[in-house]
């Protein structure tokens, strides 16, 4: 865990892999819940990092991180969403191949696996979901399609994400969902938040 002061009031935490991320941003909201953190506003997780905002005396609070114990995050912890999914997508098939499974095994792999977001970017409502094993890793298209119709399932290196919108994109396509991943006048407008775990289910089952 290596705290940088990157600015008046902020805070980088930088760490080793995604699991220590996921963990060190929930012993944040629990500390912040319980007043520990004083005026921080904003805790956002990345790939690698954990970025404060709104810190009176950063180098103070880095300071007091690094000696923390951060507990594991639980299997358990944190809210379940389930997305249902059509797996209808153009790359299925590949997918299926470099998997070593049948296309009609995708879902099975896919269904067997909680997900669970990392953390957001790309386009408002995207999630970065983490916990596909490392033999299903797959690698991104070598030519990226310049619009992926909303709602597509796609997986790419270590994560899979739901495209809220149509957009360009590189990664593999195996399937659709209805569900919105981003709606203004819903309260959260993203239905993934980083922490949340993620179950897909195949639709019509």
């Amino acid at each position: 865990m290596r705290p940088l002061v990157v600015g008046g009031e902020a805070l980088l935490i930088e760490l080793d892999s995604a699991d220590e991320v996921a963990a060190l941003h929930a012993e944040l909201l629990r500390r912040r819940d319980a007043g520990e953190l004083g005026a921080v506003r904003d805790l956002v997780p990345a790939a690698r990092t954990v970025l404060l905002d709104g810190v009176r005396e950063p180098a103070a609070l880095g300071a007091r991180i690094a000696r923390w114990e951060v507990p594991p995050l639980a299997r358990t912890q944190g809210p379940l969403v389930t997305v249902p999914v059509r797996y209808d997508g153009p790359d299925l098939a590949e997918v299926a191949r470099l998997w070593g499974v049948a296309p009609e095994g995708v879902p099975a792999v896919v269904g067997g696996t909680e997900f669970r977001v990392a953390f957001c970017g790309f386009a408002p409502g995207f999630g970065y979901l983490t916990g596909l094993p490392e033999r299903f890793r797959l690698p991104r298209r070598d030519t990226p399609r310049p619009a992926v119709p909303a709602g597509s399932l796609a997986l790419a290196g270590e994560y899979a994400g739901v495209y809220p919108r149509s957009s360009p994109g590189g990664w593999q396509l195996i399937g659709s969902t209805d569900a919105v991943l981003w709606d203004p006048e819903r309260e959260p407008a993203a239905l993934f938040a980083p922490g949340t775990r993620v179950r897909f289910t195949e639709a019509g089952r």
